[in-house]
């Protein structure tokens, strides 16, 4: 292993598996497959015509091309190794759909009466902004295993707080 290699885009330790929907391992694959055949091939196009100009030493668009193809591979290998450890868990197929497991969408009400709705997903799926809760966060581990009218804590910045869940679904397709 070259130091390159060792660049703390680390995909986890040897052997752990990686939890994803049917939806974000698809997401993970067309990701890889755009750089693989089309912004990889770009790039090398670009930097053997800057190499054959001459002088590499100032040759902006060489030099560019480079550092590119460097970040293209490191995140190609990121994806390959997280790809080989996934397991997909299809939340459609979920038989326990009276309680919260990996996929589950919750709505919960706080303490003060705000609603609120999260889907429990996959570490490389997780976008708050949207929603989408990495299942292993301090919010998903709260409201694991729990059943519609269970009052669990989180711990929130603030401090711990109740929250009640109000409703538990699972998607019926990848959506």
């Amino acid at each position: 292993m070259t130091d390159e290699d060792d660049d703390g885009d680390s995909a986890g330790p040897p052997g752990a598996v990686h939890y994803m929907t049917p939806k974000g391992h698809a997401c993970l694959q067309d990701e890889r497959r755009q750089l693989l055949r089309v912004e990889r091939p770009k790039v090398v196009e670009v930097v053997s015509w800057a190499a054959g100009n001459g002088d590499r030493s100032e040759n902006g668009d060489y030099i560019y091309g480079k550092k590119r193809l460097r970040e293209i591979d490191r995140r190609i290998r990121y994806l390959t190794k997280r790809l080989e450890s996934a397991q997909v868990v299809d939340p459609a197929r979920q038989t326990r759909r009276d309680q919260v497991f990996f996929g589950a969408t919750v709505t919960f009400e706080t303490e003060s009466g705000e609603e609120r709705t999260i889907t429990l997903v996959g570490e490389d799926e997780a976008d708050a902004g949207r929603g989408l809760v990495n299942w292993g966060s301090p919010i998903a581990r709260a409201l694991l295993k729990a059943a519609e009218g269970d009052s669990v804590a989180i711990r929130t910045p603030s401090g711990k707080e109740t929250v009640t869940v109000i409703a538990i679904a699972y998607e019926v397709g990848e959506g």
